[in-house]
């Protein structure tokens, strides 16, 4: 073995092995052995992955269940769709073995094939009731195939061969599942911010992936985070591990304590054919940069300072919390605003950003039927099950949430007593056992800022009024601009033109909602009135893109919207709109550089 080291206490719990069992098949073979189980022993798996605000019901994949004690096999008693029974004697180990398929390329569950290997342990590891408090064990074994292969998680380990394959343990089973694994042969590298080492892993890296430039931007990324929480996550001593899958598409992550999980197409790589002088103006890679800050800032902000719900996380059903607008919008304030400190990017750069967040939630009327606390409590059953009303019926916690922050901060700095970075910090030193409440920030804000800001969280986190955005940018210099919108938006519509038109969403109020169309909709063409010399006719046109209304219409103020729904062809009055406008957020040249803010 090549690395070996003390477990965390007596090796009295669980041990887990998982191997590869079938990649072709996409299986994973466990094997759980419980030195002293219960009587009644039970076992569950999780339904949700934290991080994800799902039921994701990670059982469905778990198949072929056995129990033995010694050569005795072992009657199990499903109790739910998620928890077993088995009744034991307790003077012998119980081993249970199963098999999970392997599927999901996204970052909450696992997958497995030929090329790779990923697995999270709320999809994997079964949790032994009544034994969540001791050390866990976890042995991976190598793929017999596998020569290239190797390990890469944030998980201690305790005897392990150079590849990485072995095992590792984790002082509860809350510690055990929030260590993701990621098999296969994949591209490291390593670097230390602040003293403290990190490990970057990608699989499905390009032969033009620019692995350098990576390291180095994550490096400026981790070393102004830790410098703006003025020290390195508490409790963390080992390498921090970023795990970055590069496919075909995707884009996202999720943050653990020690580590993350992230996605994204291969094309979001710096390249090392494309070089990038001076400040990042590749807006794929400037995303990716933005999810890595994101991630990262998590492992101080929602996991290890959350909220107080999060106190014992339940897997058995939905954990609500009515904060994810701070913990998750504050963080999205902060993801590239950290960029822009870290010098990654350009205040033009920044303001692009912040002016895609502003418009979303603009174009969104949901704003004005939920709070953002609402909506994060919703999230569970709103924000996670999008559909076409989604839109409508509520507002994204993280985008709002985001907004919220920034209308704190900016007000903060015009009275000059604080930042908001001074109240992150001040919850962060208020909170030693990591738990907040709301009353926790009310009172940071208070402290820092030198008066009540109840009024501002009452009416910007608790209401559905529009945020005084416009005015407080202008404190800092900061303008808005008006650019004439697409057709579509000014319409009130989301659409899919690849094969025809196919109406996505149809927003609340909008000119497309007061002529009756509808989500799913096939806009089939346009009539309208033509006149020639004294004479009236109605002409009809087939339409390809909804871009060519006005060359078709002209200067008709209504036409008639031929569509297609549920197989019944109809005729839908339409009074097309005057020009609407989207933001564009400015800072004029003479005013560059009188403000501290974003850079500072």
């Amino acid at each position: 073995m090549a690395r070996t080291a003390t477990p965390p206490g007596k090796s009295a719990g669980p041990h887990y092995r998982v191997s590869a069992a079938d990649p072709k098949r996409h299986r994973y073979a466990v094997e759980l052995r419980i030195a002293h189980p219960a009587a009644r022993q039970a076992v569950s798996l999780p339904v949700w992955i934290p991080g994800s605000y799902l039921i994701r019901e990670f059982a469905r994949n778990l198949d072929s269940l056995s129990a033995t004690q010694g050569k005795t096999a072992r009657a199990i008693r499903q109790l739910d769709k998620c928890s077993w029974e088995i009744d034991c004697d307790t003077r012998h180990a119980l081993t249970l073995r199963y098999t999970v398929y392997a599927f999901d390329p996204s970052v909450r569950a696992a997958w497995l094939d030929g090329g790779r290997g990923f697995f999270n342990g709320t999809s994997l590891l079964l949790r032994v009731h009544g034994r969540e408090a001791l050390p866990h064990h976890l042995t991976v074994d190598a793929p017999a195939d596998g020569g290239q292969w190797q390990l890469a998680t944030a998980m201690q380990a305790i005897a392990t061969d150079r590849r990485g394959f072995g095992t590792y343990a984790a002082a509860t089973y809350d510690e055990l599942v929030d260590h993701p694994v990621e098999l296969g042969a994949f591209w490291s590298g390593r670097f230390t911010a602040r003293g403290m080492a990190h490990r970057f892993v990608v699989t499905g890296a390009p032969a033009s992936f620019d692995g350098a430039r990576l390291l180095r931007d994550a490096q400026a990324i981790c070393e102004t985070e830790i410098d703006f929480w003025r020290g390195c996550p508490r409790d963390l001593t080992g390498d921090y591990v970023f795990l970055l899958n590069a496919g075909a598409s995707g884009y996202g992550g999720i943050e653990h304590r020690a580590s993350c999980a992230l996605v994204c197409s291969r094309a979001d790589l710096p390249r090392i054919d494309v070089p990038l002088a001076g400040k990042i103006d590749d807006s794929a890679y400037q995303a990716l940069l933005g999810v890595i800050s994101h991630e990262y800032f998590h492992a101080w902000n929602v996991k290890r300072l959350k909220p107080a719900e999060f106190a014992r996380f339940d897997y058995a059903r939905e954990n609500p919390t009515d904060l994810l607008w701070f913990f998750e919008g504050f963080t999205s304030y902060y993801d590239d605003l950290l960029l822009r400190r870290a010098g990654l990017i350009d205040d033009a750069a920044y303001f692009r950003l912040l002016t895609k967040g502003v418009n979303q939630v603009l174009q969104a009327p949901g704003r004005h039927v939920q709070s953002v606390a609402q909506a994060s409590f919703d999230a569970w059953t709103r924000f996670y099950r999008a559909d076409e009303n989604t839109p409508n019926s509520t507002i994204s916690y993280y985008s709002k949430g985001a907004h919220v922050a920034l209308c704190l901060d900016l007000t903060l700095r015009h009275e000059g007593h604080a930042t908001l970075d001074d109240v992150m910090r001040a919850l962060w030193q208020r909170c030693p056992d990591g738990l907040l409440r709301e009353g926790d920030i009310a009172a940071a804000l208070e402290a820092c800022g030198e008066r009540s800001f109840d009024a501002e969280l009452a009416a910007w986190v608790h209401g559905t009024d529009d945020l005084p955005l416009e005015a407080l940018l202008g404190t800092q210099g900061v303008e808005v601009a008006r650019d004439v919108t697409p057709l579509a938006q000014a319409l009130g519509l989301r659409v899919d033109e690849d094969r025809g038109i196919t109406l996505r969403v149809v927003l609340d109020g909008s000119p497309a909602a007061e002529a009756g169309l509808s989500a799913g909709d096939e806009w089939i063409g346009i009539e309208l009135k033509a006149h020639r010399g004294r004479h009236t006719e109605t002409a009809a046109w087939r339409l390809h893109h909804l871009d060519d209304i006005p060359l078709l219409a002209g200067n008709a103020s209504e036409i008639t919207a031929l569509v297609a729904r549920a197989g019944r062809l109809l005729r839908l009055p339409l009074a097309l709109p005057r020009p609407s406008t989207t933001w564009r957020l400015v800072r004029p040249n003479e005013r560059t550089g009188t403000h501290a803010w974003p850079a500072a």
